[in-house]
């Protein structure tokens, strides 16, 4: 029996593909099954090639299979894109409407998914009629789908449920009559244990709430517009709201303006309106207000690649604002990463009163996966360095307070509005400790040392992450979603008995240099990972004096699609 699984559907976006490739996922989740879900899709809201990818296994994997057991196919061209992909014997099940052919190393099943779903009553069951198919491929019960067909369909009445199970139990039969039931195809049973099933949008959203967030503005963009469609349904219920601006900027500067208020907020974004938010950013930074944004990156530039993965703006999240402040940018790498670094980004925020920039890539943010349990008890919440009534009791009659005042650290007491004896100025020019505008020369070299005095020598809790032998052949530095083809890279070159080691980045700002060095050390070589074209991480790697003893190499992938785990092996085969 097998202990993993490769299966994916596709047809024309707008077909019934991805709530096809999500019954599938959640209703073998809740079996204990974990899932890898990634989907591939268009720019546009109904047709062009569309298809969703589910890894089932009894194991954990952060990533897509490099390749395919099961293809389940609406038409001819998701025969002609995928089928190549399709291991030797393996199976594909498509509609006989179209009268499917496909290369000789698969078996192929025409099963009359439209009519089957026809006679049960629509011909758009037929994504039911294919799911009971495979099933039947698969060794599962039909009942598997019972649950999560209740869910979807409850609302149009009992009679559409019933019309639903039916045509998965035909499919089935059907299936099960031509010979597809092949024990070579059955899983393993699982262990039963219900688990999460939840996107890194999903993942960022709930984190946000944990962390307090009470304020989301943002604009609609791919692939960061889940969380704030998901915060508008949950926000309210505890008494926060989100308000869908009508640009990035807006969006930005609403966040910062609600923070200067009081209130923990944020925005989400992807590259085009990061961009945008730049001079934002600027300000957050100039006026000490905390402030998060979440990018989600896609492929650019411009509007680029808006449905597809790549990791190509870490430079712009570093270096892309006009002059000098100091920032944070944080790169979480797993669905868990997800929950708790919202909480560490609005503890930093607001302890190093400044932008935080929350990095993750469509992979992670879209792909859904099998996650642990979230616990509320990893939430910490720190609201940083505030006025007391003591010192504001200070402020002389008449005078402004100095919500800038110098410190050694940089950091300032904060203060919120209507806060007796805190009235000060707030301005994006270069100022004075009370926030009056002051441009002469003295007084521009003193604050730019406050501001950028902040995060001097700080290198941030967990920024790197370690796993493997010591002394290895090769290390394999990997940031974002690439954590799940890494992960597996290792498994299959430890057990070949190389000594090989795992160094992940979780934050970018700033720049972990000890501890990268620390996780490098005695490497014989080194192969830095990353979706973009120019070696964005390596070059970061060399500009902040982090670059190891050992030799460095690059393995990069831009063409819209993420790591599979053969590519990362096979490059590594070659280096070892």
């Amino acid at each position: 029996m097998l202990e993993q699984l490769s299966w994916k559907v596709g047809g024309q976006q707008g077909e019934g593909v991805e709530s096809t490739g999500e019954t599938f996922a959640v209703a073998l989740n809740r079996q204990g099954y974990y899932v890898y879900s990634f989907r591939h899709f268009s720019s546009r809201i109904k047709g062009g090639h569309s298809n969703d990818k589910v890894r089932v296994s009894v194991k954990r994997y952060r990533a897509s299979a490099d390749y395919t057991d099961v293809l389940l196919a609406f038409d001819q061209e998701s025969i002609d894109v995928n089928a190549g992909e399709v291991r030797p014997g393996g199976i594909v099940i498509a509609d006989a409407k179209f009268n499917p052919t496909a290369p000789d190393h698969v078996r192929l099943f025409a099963v009359p998914l439209t009519q089957i779903a026809e006679e049960c009553g629509a011909a758009i069951m037929k994504n039911m009629v294919s799911l009971g198919a495979s099933a039947a491929v698969l060794g599962l019960p039909v009942d598997i789908f019972a649950e999560v067909v209740e869910e979807r369909f409850r609302r149009k009445g009992q009679r559409v449920v019933e019309q639903n199970m039916e045509a998965i139990r035909r499919g089935y039969a059907f299936m099960k009559e031509a010979g597809g039931a092949d024990p070579a195809f059955a899983l393993k049973p699982a262990d039963g244990t219900r688990r999460l099933l939840m996107m890194g949008n999903d993942a960022i959203a709930l984190g946000a709430l944990a962390a307090g967030a009470r304020v989301m503005s943002a604009y609609p963009i791919t692939p960061a517009s889940d969380i704030m469609e998901y915060l508008i349904r949950k926000m309210p219920q505890v008494g926060g709201v989100v308000v869908q601006t009508e640009d990035e900027i807006a969006a930005i500067t609403m966040a910062i303006g609600a923070n200067y208020g009081g209130a923990r907020a944020f925005t989400a974004t992807s590259g085009p309106g990061l961009s945008l938010m730049m001079e934002a950013i600027g300000l957050s930074g100039m006026t000490e207000t905390p402030v998060v944004i979440v990018d989600t990156q896609r492929g650019g530039p411009s509007t680029g690649l808006p449905t597809k993965q790549e990791q190509s703006d870490l430079l712009a999240a570093l270096f892309g604002n006009h002059g000098e402040i100091p920032k944070i940018v944080l790169n979480p790498a797993t669905t868990e990463d997800c929950f708790t670094v919202m909480a560490d980004a609005f503890n930093y925020a607001e302890q190093y009163q400044c932008p935080v920039i929350v990095m993750t890539d469509l992979a992670l943010s879209l792909s859904k996966q099998t996650t642990d349990p979230l616990s509320l008890d990893s939430i910490r919440i720190d609201r940083g360095l505030l006025a007391t009534p003591e010192q504001l009791a200070q402020t002389p009659p008449g005078k402004d307070f100095k919500r800038y005042e110098m410190t050694e650290t940089g950091i300032s007491p904060r203060v919120f509005p209507g806060a007796k004896g805190g009235i000060h100025h707030v301005t994006g020019v270069e100022h004075m400790e009370t926030g009056r505008p002051n441009e002469n020369s003295p007084n521009r070299k003193v604050m730019m040392e406050k501001r950028m005095r902040k995060l001097k020598g700080v290198e941030l809790p967990n920024s790197v992450i370690r796993s493997g032998d010591e002394a290895p052949e090769l290390a394999i530095v990997g940031i974002g979603s690439n954590i799940g083809p890494i992960e597996e890279t290792m498994e299959r070159l430890r057990a070949e008995g190389h000594r090989v080691s795992h160094v992940h980045v979780k934050a970018l700002l700033p720049f972990p240099r000890q501890a990268l060095l620390a996780a490098l050390a005695g490497a014989r070589k080194v192969l830095v990972v990353e979706n973009n074209a120019t070696a964005q991480l390596r070059h970061l790697m060399s500009f902040f004096d982090a670059n190891p003893e050992g030799e460095v190499h690059s393995l990069l992938k831009y063409n819209g699609q993420p790591f599979l785990p053969s590519e990362i092996y096979d490059a590594c085969k070659e280096l070892i």
